[in-house]
């Protein structure tokens, strides 16, 4: 069986070798060509190109990446039709992944699945109508999407999501953590984001909120994990906090042990729009969540939204727990706000996120699992394994 596998950043990539790792228990004859990144690549996937020229994310810089961008997406889409795969599974990135099923549908009859919905719940509900014509199946990570999809003619599997099955840090581990760094007080997280563009643009508003949590509260510490492409500028814009912020970079934590110990260790956390919700939610952290973008996106996306919150744990639980400022309400003095009503009534959280793990297949068969039964279904393959 041949599979063309696409991702085009950090969560793709989990996602796709968890979904290869699926695959190749359940048919172990399994061979895989497409872009990924390094976990793929663990899996055995080569990469056409660095899956980092495809991490485009608002309506500004895909305008500015245009030619760029639509280069590799003809690239991709020939090699697919060269190739001829059983299977074309291309992995979120809606603005590269469905222009290349587009591509591949009107000369070839290639199954495609998609992975991961696009949020037709919040926005632009015809995209679904749209994939029909160039997608087959559609896996969703969240358990409310299947329906969407398939009002627009798609078959769609909830296939659950992967902070299901990311490992947790203990409580010990949390304690460990705190000694270590000497930390006696309070603890906030402070989660920026992860792509460039977000650092740039929340990196200055987060600076603010530290200014106003330390000003009101001297005792709590902040501490900063920074993703491997963005810790030199993390660290940069957090050389003048004040507090003497604790900043965790991939060189000083290359298994990911000491940032699962701070997500567990952390009385709350300020983080960026985005999974890292539900990263935090099953760590049991209560947060708040900020985000901004360029001005074409804020007023363009800002019209056409249908959903009266973007984070992923308030849609989930079907509750408004987490506090949230996005676009124009991303200040600095209702931000810290926020945090420091969080940081004084932790608990209020707790059921909304327990809740939202139990609804995203906590103690269920993990998602990459699940996903490449579903795939084998949607191909009428049977299973070697399962």
């Amino acid at each position: 069986m041949r599979v063309f596998i696409t991702a085009g950043e950090a969560s793709g990539d989990k996602l796709g070798a968890a979904l290869m790792q699926g695959l190749k228990t359940l048919m172990p004859d399994v061979s895989f060509r497409g872009i990924g990144g390094p976990r793929m690549a663990a899996e055995g996937l080569e990469s056409l190109f660095p899956m980092d020229e495809i991490s485009i994310m608002g309506i500004g810089e895909i305008l500015r990446e245009y030619r760029n961008l639509k280069a590799r997406i003809r690239q991709t889409a020939d090699a697919v039709i060269a190739e001829k795969p059983d299977v074309l599974i291309t992995i979120d990135l809606p603005e590269f992944s469905l222009r290349v099923n587009r591509l591949v549908k009107a000369v070839s009859d290639v199954r495609v699945v998609h992975y991961v919905a696009p949020t037709v719940w919040a926005w632009r509900p015809g995209r679904a109508k749209k994939m029909a014509a160039h997608v087959d199946q559609v896996l969703a990570l969240l358990p409310f999407e299947p329906p969407y999809m398939e009002a627009a003619g798609i078959a769609c599997d909830f296939v659950g999501h992967p902070v299901v099955m990311d490992p947790q840090a203990s409580d010990a581990d949390a304690k460990d953590f705190r000694a270590r760094h000497g930390i006696s007080g309070p603890l906030a997280l402070m989660l920026p984001g992860s792509r460039r563009s977000e650092i740039a643009r929340l990196m200055p508003i987060f600076s603010q909120v530290a200014a106003r949590l330390h000003a009101t509260r001297p005792q709590l510490r902040l501490v900063v994990p920074a993703a491997p492409n963005v810790a030199d500028a993390v660290r940069d814009a957090v050389a003048n906090w004040p507090g003497a912020p604790l900043v965790i970079t991939p060189d000083d934590d290359s298994d990911g042990a000491e940032k699962r110990a701070a997500f567990r260790a952390a009385d709350v956390a300020l983080a960026a729009s985005g999974t890292v919700s539900l990263e935090l939610a099953a760590a049991g952290t209560p947060m708040v969540i900020a985000y901004d973008m360029s001005w074409l996106s804020r007023q363009i996306i800002g019209r056409m939204l249908l959903v009266d919150t973007v984070t992923l744990v308030n849609l989930v639980s079907e509750t408004r727990a987490v506090p949230e400022f996005i676009g124009n309400k991303c200040q600095p003095d209702p931000i810290a706000s926020a945090v420091l009503s969080v940081l004084d009534d932790p608990r209020a959280q707790d059921a909304a996120m327990a809740l939202t793990m139990q609804r995203l297949g906590q103690g269920q068969d993990f998602p990459g699992l699940r996903a490449a039964r579903a795939v084998l279904t949607g191909l009428g393959r049977e299973s070697v394994r399962d």
